[in-house]
């Protein structure tokens, strides 16, 4: 099968094209010309490289002529003003998926990377599942759910989402600010550090993704990716501690700091132009009471477990971080 890959140089879309190379698929690498491509180096011998942005409809399904299969992992994530998000989540995703229609007779499936900020929170009685109502927080969540409906609604091609958790893992910036915070021995809790969460290990979103490729009883299906134990934010750090091998120091935070903190960010980001980890629409989610989501739909259907637990994750993470100088 050949598979078209949209933000392959990214950090999750670069672990699934380890995972496309690894199971032998031909893959087809949608890059902008100015894209960083560290992350799949090795791999560029070795896929078929198209240029091309989502907001370019042309280029796009130019992209896509001689694929089977397309995985959009393209989005964003961190912005620098909140239509940002809409330009790339919502209207990339209507783009892409005007691509693949004009391709029917040859794509046989789509699936597009979304994010369990489409679902909402959930605690550990009362876990986020795919059947639910959508219910985001933020104007990340909207954006997704956005793009979720264009698919949904538009694709003429049979379509599998998949609503990965908070991804970490091997080339992640945004983790890599919790570790750093660990080495300089501080372990930040906000309201006790009690607040449940689903994490997903970002090589196992890969083995997700090819895992519901060209599989029948995955079409027209939604699916959470996490691993099936959640953690606590005081025990994620705890574990990092663990391996750093460090005795940091607990800092309490009320959740009330949140909002301002987010706001002062946002200054920041607006003086910089460079995208900060919070935002006052970014503590939206770190209020909420838990981060959890059902993940049994998946396995009952695919027999997909997440394999990877919290300590290897976290291993392979800060070994990862310490071979490139990022810790």
């Amino acid at each position: 099968m050949k598979v078209c890959l949209t933000g392959g140089n990214g950090f999750v879309g670069s672990h699934i094209l380890d995972g496309l190379r690894k199971a032998g698929m031909k893959s087809v690498v949608l890059l902008r010309r100015t894209g960083d491509t560290r992350f799949i180096a090795r791999h560029l011998d070795h896929v078929d490289i198209r240029y091309g942005s989502l907001g370019d409809l042309d280029a796009l399904t130019t992209a896509l002529h001689g694929a089977e299969a397309v995985v959009h992992c393209a989005g964003k994530t961190k912005v620098t003003r909140n239509s940002e998000y809409n330009e790339v989540n919502d209207a990339g995703t209507q783009h892409i998926v005007a691509a693949v229609n004009s391709h029917a007779r040859s794509i046989r499936h789509f699936i597009h990377i979304s994010s369990l900020a489409v679902s909402g929170p959930g605690t550990m009685t009362q876990p986020a599942r795919e059947s639910a109502p959508p219910q985001p927080v933020s104007a990340y969540g909207r954006s997704k759910l956005a793009g979720e409906t264009a698919v949904r609604k538009n694709c003429r091609v049979t379509w599998t989402i998949l609503r990965p958790a908070a991804v970490y893992g091997p080339r992640d910036r945004d983790f890599l600010n919790v570790f750093k915070a660990v080495k300089l021995r501080l372990m930040p809790l906000f309201d006790g550090g009690h607040q449940p969460l689903s994490l997903a290990f970002a090589p196992d979103v890969a083995t997700a993704v090819l895992a519901c490729l060209g599989r029948e009883k995955a079409y027209g299906k939604i699916y959470h990716v996490a691993a099936s134990l959640p953690c606590s934010n005081q025990e994620l750090l705890q574990e990092i501690a663990a391996q750093m091998v460090v005795r940091p120091w607990r800092v309490s935070l009320p959740r009330a700091v949140l909002y301002p903190l987010g706001g002062l960010q946002e200054v920041l980001t607006r003086l910089t132009g460079r995208p900060g980890i919070l935002s006052r629409d970014k503590a939206r989610e770190i209020q909420a009471p838990g981060w959890v989501c059902a993940t049994e739909k998946i396995e009952e259907d695919l027999g997909f477990s997440a394999p990877t637990p919290l300590n290897q994750g976290i291993a392979q993470t800060l070994d990862w971080y310490r071979r490139q100088g990022w810790l």
